[in-house]
Formats: C-alpha cells, structure tokens, sequence
C-alpha cells in the first residue's frame, strides 16, 4: 500500500511539473503570421499565470484541417480550442455574421462600437451553443482582389470571384453584385487563380500578402467590402474542467492580448496597403457618389437578403439603428 502511495505521489508530481490540463488549440492561421505571434505570447502568459497548470498545444496553418473541421473536432473532443473567423463562428451561432455584413461598417470605431456593444450579448449566445467567447481577433477590412478594374458596380460583371464554400454572407453579398461566385475551400484559392477558374477574391490586405494571393492579382478595390470578424473559443466543457482561478486568468489575459491582435492587425493591413502598392497592385477607386451609393445598396440588399437565414429582422435593424445613431452622434 505504501509503495502505491509514494507511486500516486509521483504521477502527481509529474503532472504538476508538466501541466495538469493540455487545451489543445487549433487555427487556420499559418506560423510566423501576426495572429500566430500574438496566439503564443499569449498561451505563455497563460502557463506563466497558472504555474503551468495549463498547457497550449498550437496546430496553426491548417495542420488540423479548416476552419470546419477544427470545429468538428472539438465537438467529438479531439481539440479544445480554435481560431475562427466569421466563417467558422457563423456555424456555430449564426447572427454573430453581421459583423462581417457588407458595407455595414465604415471606419474602425464604428466596428470597436459595435462589438463592444455587443460582446456581452454574443459571448452568452456562444455560451448557449457550448462554447466561451475568450476575445475577438479581428482580420481586419476585407477589399476585392481581381484581375481587371474595378471602377463601378457594373464592372463586376464577368468577374470570376472566389466565394469561400459554403459561407452565406459572401454568396448573397455577390449575387447581390449580380455574379455567381465560385465555390472552393481557402486552400484552393492560389491554384485557381494561378489555372484561371478565378480571376477574384475577397481579403484583407495583409492576409492577401501572407498567402501570398496579391501575385496572381492585378487590380485592388480600393473601397471596403467588410471588416472580417475573428473570435478565440474554447468548448464550455474543457473550460469547465479549469478551477475559478484558471477561468478567471483564462478570461483576462485573452481580453487583454487578442484586443492588442487587433490593433496590430490593423496596424499590418496598413502596411500591407503600402507594399501591394510597392509590388505592382493598381488601386482603383470610385469617385463618383452614385457609384459609391450602388455598392452600399448592394450591401443593404445582401444585409436583407440573410434575414432568417442567419439573424432575424428585428436584430440587424437594432444594429443598423445603432450604427446610424452613432454616426449622427459622430458628426454633431
């Protein structure tokens, strides 16, 4: 018995020494990128914080498939955690994709207004579906990529744009364009463009350098299409598993460094405008006001075309209410 003990004394021993629970995370985003950067000081603050009581293992760059896939596996428990963009958050709570609506926002502080408006909200939502929101991690405003310019609506017209497979915002917010996009999943994307079954996409500036997209295109959009959303989750199970302590630090610190992801990603797509300019991207812009007005219809009608399909009614005219007001607030 007492050789059974000293036994049991050491598994737990070693088990305080290397991490009592392992949250196994998983993201899309590729190694040495910005969000990856940020994802590891952060999972070291979180090991420092708890004496590492809790341990990351990290599969970025797809290694655990895309954005669908590393949210399957956490259902079966096979992962913990995962990096989403509103691709992956849609499955799981579907009216969180307003964030990523077309021409809904307009500047960043309308974006930081909104989600802050809204976190408590959505961080229940999520909560309700199994999950915990631990922060936003923003991509950052999205533009279009093609390979002719674009100048007014009706120049879309021929376009083959990339539609990233199965996401609803992008296929209404083209046919809302007047084209039908094309299907594929985002590791398909720089094949296509460089066979031609593409000849346009949609991302933000600083995504298009990382997968390198910015050298199968010519021509950049330079009005925003959307701001892309992106949120850290962990499954309420394995959060439940934490001490109090442990959620509480869990909490803290994701508040604390993916609101700093944020701002360097918009810092980064900054950048990243200036370096596509550097290596031959034509910006074409839209001077004309009637113009400029048909875009944001388009995205009016694509925002009222996903009533019921991914929020009701009276919740996209409550954020559209909000963001009108605090435009009239802005400009008082």
């Amino acid at each position: 018995m007492r050789r059974y003990i000293i036994v049991a004394f050491m598994i737990f021993s070693v088990g305080l020494v290397f991490g009592q629970t392992k949250i196994r995370f998983a993201t899309v985003a590729p190694e040495g990128s910005t969000w990856m950067k940020v994802m590891r000081e952060y999972a070291n603050a979180v090991e420092d914080a708890t004496n590492n009581e809790i341990e990351f293992k990290i599969y970025p760059g797809q290694v655990a498939g895309d954005e669908k896939d590393v949210l399957r596996k956490i259902r079966i428990g096979q992962l913990d955690s995962g990096g989403f963009t509103g691709v992956g958050l849609g499955e799981i709570l579907p009216e969180v994709r307003i964030m990523d609506s077309p021409f809904l926002f307009r500047s960043y502080e309308e974006v930081d207004f909104v989600a802050e408006h809204f976190y408590n909200y959505f961080s229940k939502k999520f909560e309700e579906k199994g999950f915990i929101l631990l922060g936003w991690a923003e991509v950052g405003f999205v533009y279009v990529f093609t390979n002719k310019p674009i100048n007014a609506l009706e120049d879309m017209n021929g376009v083959k744009m990339w539609m990233w497979e199965g996401d609803p915002i992008a296929e209404a917010t083209f046919r809302a364009f007047n084209i039908s996009p094309i299907p594929l999943s985002i590791t398909d994307v720089l094949t296509s463009l460089q066979t031609n079954l593409i000849n346009g996409v949609y991302i933000s500036p600083y995504a298009c350098t990382v997968v390198q997209w910015h050298t199968k295109v010519k021509y950049m959009l330079d009005l925003p299409l959307a701001d892309s959303n992106g949120a850290i989750l962990i499954s309420k199970k394995k959060f439940n598993r934490l001490s109090d302590t442990e959620k509480e630090i869990l909490k803290k610190l994701s508040r604390e460094y993916f609101d700093q992801l944020t701002q360097l990603s918009r810092k980064d797509n900054a950048e990243s405008l200036q370096l596509l300019k550097e290596t031959g991207i034509t910006f074409t812009t839209i001077d004309d006001k009637n113009n400029i007005d048909s875009f944001y219809e388009s995205g009016k009608k694509a925002r009222r075309d996903l009533i019921g399909k991914l929020y009701d009614e009276d919740f996209l005219f409550k954020v559209e209410d909000l963001l009108d007001k605090y435009r009239s607030d802005q400009a008082n």
